[in-house]
């Protein structure tokens, strides 16, 4: 294996200048470096040759022993496989070494760099770019065996419903099945874990039953993470997460990101948040239900149960950790009964689904297990002599004469430090407090009981910390030795009758599976109907129409003093799907449109939505430009980077899709912007998606005019009396119909924000209105000129009708009565036109 992470530097000669060729920029929404709704996942990537761009995924977090095995056609951009790693957060990215360049393979490995590319290729690029603080590993290449892979399945997958499935799912794809076999090779050889057979809960997810949204939109929409303070919970996230387990919290995030697409699910998650809003016995009782697993995560235990080391090394920091999980495990399954039993005589048929999973009788037999081994009276603590103890004591006592012998041990060797340091306290007439670390008991002694004298002789290692001095002396540091090697033999002796007891439960790993499935997601929806209860949300509706009475904006409405925001109304269908939205600055376009996309992932999340009425389509994607950034680090300005992400949205729209698109365009010249985004407004016209399209470009609203589809919009603005506060205009932030009034040069009112110098307003306000006019006669006299061409061919035509009319030999009455006729139409023609 490789022992070195490649640089992630891309070199001059990599990068891409032409925009056909990029990619839009996809940062990934910042967040805390350390969150538990954020599985860290070790993933695998492997992509075909040709044309086709077939990507197989693999993803591991060793953490939670989940596996995810994704296969698709991506394009050239790579959004659909990025969109997949955003889902599963990667801390390491393994290739094949065949992907690398000589130069990386050199860097990351001793071998020979002949069988490298030339160049790396366009998917680690990409994947360089997206994912720039994340190593990416090399693998070799003979580690990525399809059958090898497939084995890997079969041999690991857990026992449930799904076996059969996942491993007919994956039976015929090549790509997924050899990232398998190189990640879990990986996980062999560089990170020294192998897992029991039958113990890894394997997936193979579909790409087409989720609504795919791309990382730039997550970003830009505040899906997971505030643009601004990225440990606030100003985000979707942050106002839907009120769980209380880590594993409802990640499952929150995912559905987030990637909101299902199946309406009988949804529908089903609704009925659960209903009940739970309108039944509010069943709701407490679920909470409180939920409380005892507070800050639990059932996967990270099933996964440190099920994994173990491929060269064993016998120490008690290990045992420790793992006498700890099963603590956790104790307390898990010994509480798991108090949330099925709130979910007893339930209407909805999901939660009944989760009663059942539940109610497993392989559970009772795990918690039985647990208790004849385990002492139920022992609490576990994080830090301090408590944790200790309680590792020490969780065994049953006379289960093992060896590990009483050393519990003996342990407790008079923690009974003499505590008598030395009553000694202590007497002999220098000091309050002298003990306090256990990782490296044994030390005094403790606040500096004012000291009263600006010095420690006693005899007392060595003194630490001021926070007022308080921490020290030691050699019999002490005698007395902590002789301890830590009893309570060492202790945790060891503890070790291996819970290795004993895992084997058994690992028989029936399974339901510990289920039921942290179950647990995630009760917990989740009922973070959902807590979020409805506290902001007055109501059910959403999936009738094909994007119909919303009344709709406010979720995360500013946690920002702003209640009933100060503006509620909006939202229509949209086929008839109408193209929506221009214009208005000045500051007038709430973005947050308009911005709205749209937010309220649709919360109802297909399952959760209510802020408004009094809301009905939904169901869309297989949410594509968005929101940004109007520079991106420095590719050399992209905003107007390469806006069609980079166009042509990602053309390539990926489909009937199905919702699309945003604020301002588009402004990155160039007026006119070159007004025909790239009419051709472009023309291209999702013609894929029947609902698109919201805000814009400046007033030209749009007659230039699509002749679309069926296209309806005109705008934020309404009143009209005032300049003052100090308002320049002349009241923002309403009100939706209305048609386009906006034209020549109100809004633009220059709001200049005055900016406190420029009158003179320069002056000057902005002269040059505005002398092109505004020259326009205005262009019009004119452009139009002036189109009515006298068509009156000369209105007159010629009139001409020739009346000397065919007159010279035709033809006796036919009917065609002389025609052409009669038609003489009379163009007549009144000419009129008009004269006019």
């Amino acid at each position: 294996m490789a022992s070195r992470p490649i640089s992630r530097r891309p070199t001059t000669a990599q990068t891409r200048s032409h925009v056909a060729n990029s990619r839009p920029t996809t940062a990934r929404p910042q967040t805390p470096a350390s969150t538990r709704h954020e599985a860290s996942y070790i993933v695998a990537l492997l992509e075909g040759r040709g044309v086709g761009r077939e990507v197989g995924l693999a993803a591991l977090d060793k953490d939670t022993g989940r596996v995810i095995l994704v296969q698709l056609s991506d394009c050239q951009t790579y959004v659909k496989t990025l969109h997949q790693m955003h889902l599963h957060n990667p801390c390491l990215i393994l290739v094949p070494d065949t992907f690398l360049s000589a130069n990386d393979t050199a860097i990351a490995s001793s071998r020979k760099a002949s069988t490298s590319h030339a160049t790396r290729s366009l998917l680690v690029d990409v994947i360089c770019d997206e994912f720039p603080d994340v190593p990416t590993e090399p693998v070799p290449r003979r580690y990525w065996n399809a059958t090898s892979g497939l084995e890997f399945v079969q041999q690991l997958c857990v026992e449930d419903e799904e076996r059969a499935g996942t491993i007919l799912a994956v039976s015929n794809k090549y790509y997924v099945l050899s990232s398998v076999s190189a990640l879990l090779k990986h996980a062999e050889l560089r990170l020294n874990i192998r897992f029991a057979s039958a113990s890894l809960r394997i997936r193979c997810l579909p790409v087409d039953g989720t609504m795919m949204i791309d990382p730039e939109t997550a970003k830009n929409l505040e899906l997971v993470g505030n643009l601004s303070y990225k440990r606030s919970n100003h985000s979707i996230f942050g106002i839907l997460n009120h769980t209380y387990t880590a594993m409802a919290a990640r499952l929150l995030r995912v559905n987030i990101l990637s909101p299902i697409t199946a309406q009988s699910s949804i529908d089903a998650r609704l009925d659960v948040v209903e009940e739970l809003i309108n039944d509010e016995d069943r709701f407490n009782e679920i909470k409180g239900a939920l409380k005892t697993l507070n800050k639990l995560d059932f996967d990270k235990l099933i996964a440190m149960l099920a994994s173990f080391e491929s060269k064993p090394t016998n120490t008690a920091q290990g045992a420790a950790a793992r006498v700890s999980q099963m603590l956790n495990l104790r307390n898990i399954v010994h509480n798991l009964p108090l949330l099925s039993k709130a979910l007893e005589g339930t209407r909805s048929q999901l939660l009944q689904i989760v009663h059942e999973m539940l109610s497993d009788q392989r559970l009772e037999k795990i918690d039985t297990l647990v208790r004849m081994s385990l002492n139920e009276d022992t609490s576990l603590v994080k830090t301090g002599i408590a944790a200790a103890n309680a590792r020490v004591y969780a065994v049953k006592a006379n289960y093992n004469r060896l590990l009483d012998v050393a519990r003996e041990t342990y407790k008079e060797n923690v009974g003499d430090i505590y008598t030395l340091n009553s000694t202590l306290s007497e002999l220098h007439d000091l309050p002298l407090k003990l306090v256990y670390l990782e490296t044994g008991f030390v005094f403790s002694l606040k500096k004012a009981d000291l009263e600006d004298q010095e420690l006693p002789k005899g007392f060595i290692n003194a630490i001021l910390k926070k007022g308080t001095w921490q020290f030691s002396s050699l019999e002490l540091k005698k007395m902590n030795a002789r301890m830590k090697d009893a309570l060492d033999e202790t945790l060891i002796l503890s070790d291996n009758i819970v290795q004993d007891l895992v084997l058994e439960i690992l028989l029936d790993i399974g339901a510990l599976y289920k039921a942290s499935e179950a647990v995630a997601l009760i917990d989740m929806l009922w973070s959902f109907a807590h979020s409805a209860i506290m902001r007055n949300y109501v059910r959403p509706e999936f009738t094909g129409t994007l119909a919303v009475k009344a709709g406010r904006h979720p995360i500013l409405e946690t920002m702003q003093s209640a009933g100060t925001l503006v509620p909006n109304d939202i229509y949209c269908d086929d008839s109408f799907s193209f929506q221009i939205i214009q208005g000045p600055n500051m007038s709430g376009k973005s947050t308009y449109i911005r709205q749209v996309g937010l309220l649709t992932v919360m109802a297909m999340c399952g959760s209510f939505v802020p408004a009094e009425y809301a009905s939904f389509r169901i869309h297989d994607s949410l594509l968005t430009r929101l940004s109007n950034d520079d991106d420095l680090e590719r050399n992209f300005s905003t107007f390469a980077s806006e069609m980079a992400t166009s042509a990602m949205i053309l390539g990926l729209a489909t009937s199905k899709s919702l699309v945003l698109v604020d301002e588009l365009g402004r990155g160039t010249s007026p006119i070159e912007g007004v025909g790239i985004s009419h051709a472009i407004a023309e291209g999702l016209i013609e894929q029947k998606c609902f698109v919201f399209f805000a814009t400046h470009f007033a030209e749009l609203s007659t230039t699509l005019s002749r679309q069926p589809a296209v309806i005109n919009l705008h934020l309404s603005v009143q009209r005032t009396r300049p003052s100090e506060s308002n320049f002349g205009m009241s923002f309403q932030y009100k939706i209305v119909d048609g386009p906006p009034e034209e020549n109100t040069h809004y633009g220059l009112e709001l200049a005055r924000l900016a406190d420029l110098p009158e003179n320069v307003l002056a000057e902005a306000t002269r040059v505005t209105s002398s092109l505004a006019a020259s326009h205005a006669r262009h019009q004119e006299q452009s139009e002036s000129h189109q009515i006298a061409l068509r009156r000369k061919a209105l007159l010629r035509l009139r001409m020739q009708l009346n000397q065919a009319y007159e010279h035709s030999a033809l006796p036919n009455e009917d065609l002389l009565a025609y052409i009669g006729r038609f003489q009379g139409e163009i007549t009144k023609a000419f009129l008009y036109a004269a006019e």
